[in-house]
């Protein structure tokens, strides 16, 4: 079959607001060793498979809110300290 002869009428055209909102595929995982508290890794585990992914999807909002917070606040400026007698 060629291209041309592919009928997608049943499939709506995308327009710049669904890539203004798409998410860019950071790439392939990175395995690393992490050492996490038990309470905490017995809480992900008890939803079974897939847990790991969960708490990097956990991760990935709490970086994603940090870095929205960086942008809506002003850098403080360094505090200068006076020592007096020298």
């Amino acid at each position: 079959m060629r291209d041309e002869d592919i009928d997608f009428s049943d499939i709506p055209e995308l327009g710049p607001e669904f890539f203004a909102k798409a998410i860019l595929w950071p790439g392939p995982k990175k395995q690393i060793t992490l050492r996490i508290d038990p309470d905490v890794l017995t809480f992900f585990r008890k939803h079974g498979r897939g847990y790991q992914s969960t708490m990097n999807a956990v991760l990935r909002k709490y970086m994603e809110a940090r870095k929205e917070r960086a942008t809506d606040v002003r850098p403080r400026t360094p505090v200068r300290q006076h020592v007096s007698g020298r």
